[in-house]
């Protein structure tokens, strides 16, 4: 690990290095201008370095946040069974516009969410030892909610929960 001192030693990046540095890592997969910021910001570049970096990357097609952001949201709901609010914090961690958050989560309907969330319930619920049903009820619900799903979408999932397995 490099020492305060190297760190001084070492000649900040240009504008042109930091540029040609992001677009490689754009061009290799989906990124977003939050996550760009904070390399900069590592290197050493300042704000209209940044700026200037950040608007050549938008030109260029290299970053689009809004197309990082639904993208984003179709990953963490299909291959890591995320609900809304799990999704948000990531969005918002990686500093994404809250408007655009809410426009491309607005987007989900909610039959994904429960086409997503009532696989999960009915394993967990084999695993789950409980007295009753509303023991067993509150731990599925402590367990979506850790996973990012909604009060009104789990409701709705332990709701029916009776309706679902009759119909298989």
């Amino acid at each position: 690990m490099e020492t305060p001192e190297e760190k001084q030693q070492r000649k900040p990046m240009t504008e042109q290095e930091a540029l040609q540095k992001l677009a490689s890592i754009c061009a290799k997969g989906e990124h977003c201008t939050g996550e760009m910021l904070t390399k900069m910001e590592r290197w050493g570049l300042d704000e209209s370095q940044k700026a200037s970096v950040i608007a050549q990357l938008i030109e260029g097609k290299y970053i689009d946040d809004r197309r990082f952001c639904q993208l984003f949201i179709h990953d963490k709901m299909k291959f890591d069974k995320w609900g809304e609010r799990k999704i948000q914090q990531a969005l918002w961690q990686k500093r994404m516009d809250p408007a655009l958050i809410k426009e491309a989560l607005d987007d989900v309907d909610d039959a994904e969410y429960i086409a997503i969330l009532r696989p999960l319930l009915q394993a967990k619920q084999k695993s789950i030892k409980a007295n009753d049903d509303y023991e067993r009820n509150m731990k599925l619900i402590r367990y979506a909610l850790g996973r990012g799903f909604t009060i009104d979408i789990i409701r709705k999932c332990i709701d029916n929960a009776e309706d679902y397995y009759e119909e298989q």
